[in-house]
């Protein structure tokens, strides 16, 4: 299927690991979870939700990632490493989207209904990442390693920290690979809040120091 070959050529472009499309297709637990996520998919779109979810548990068991079988994902779908990995039932993502083991795609209680994120294209989720709840993550968008989101992300924005915080958002689409493979280049919000903070502190210590000097 021209989906899946997509799926395998993501693998090859963003992983500097990855020599070849056999190497990919027997040892990348994330591309084998994808591929066996089509066929789960395909079943339960045709009725067929037990076989399906059959499916969906045997993978789970195999590679360390959960996809619900109702989840609907686009081409170039990259899962890097994949433990932990978890992606729940209303789930929709977009195409050339990347993410890292440990990344949840959830709920955020018994609603019915659409209760899980929509993922636009081109995004990158890093590490650890929880992105809980029926809103939408923008096209382009970054979010770093550990962050948990519970609100929309605009496109082309970067949202890192719990709750996540957008820090960056330019306005230009993030290219692929090399953009959106770089999880350490990224702002911190506390951070910054506290060199702001000593900076203020550094002003009103010069002015108190100046009007001692005046006396």
């Amino acid at each position: 299927m021209k989906i899946i070959k997509s799926d395998i050529e993501a693998a090859l472009q963003r992983d500097p690991a990855a020599r070849s499309k056999l190497e990919v297709m027997l040892c990348y637990p994330g591309i084998r979870a994808i591929i066996w996520h089509r066929l789960s998919h395909f079943l339960h779109t045709h009725k067929m939700k037990l076989l399906a979810r059959m499916v969906s548990q045997a993978t789970r068991f195999w590679t360390g990632i959960e996809i619900h079988p109702g989840a609907k994902i686009g081409g170039g779908f990259f899962i890097d490493h994949g433990m932990g990995v978890v992606i729940g039932e209303t789930c929709e993502i977009g195409n050339n989207v990347t993410i890292y083991q440990g990344v949840t795609l959830g709920g955020t209680g018994k609603e019915t209904g659409k209760r899980h994120p929509t993922i636009g294209n081109d995004v990158l989720i890093g590490v650890g990442a929880k992105v809980l709840g029926p809103f939408k993550v923008g096209d382009g968008a970054k979010i770093g390693a550990g962050s948990i989101v519970l609100k929309e992300v605009p496109p082309n924005c970067t949202v890192v920290g719990n709750p996540g915080r957008l820090v960056r958002c330019c306005g230009m689409k993030m290219e692929l690979p090399e953009d959106t493979m770089d999880q350490i280049h990224i702002p911190d919000p506390i951070e910054n809040e506290l060199v702001s903070i000593k900076e203020r502190l550094l002003e009103l210590e010069n002015k108190l120091m100046r009007g001692e000097s005046k006396k």
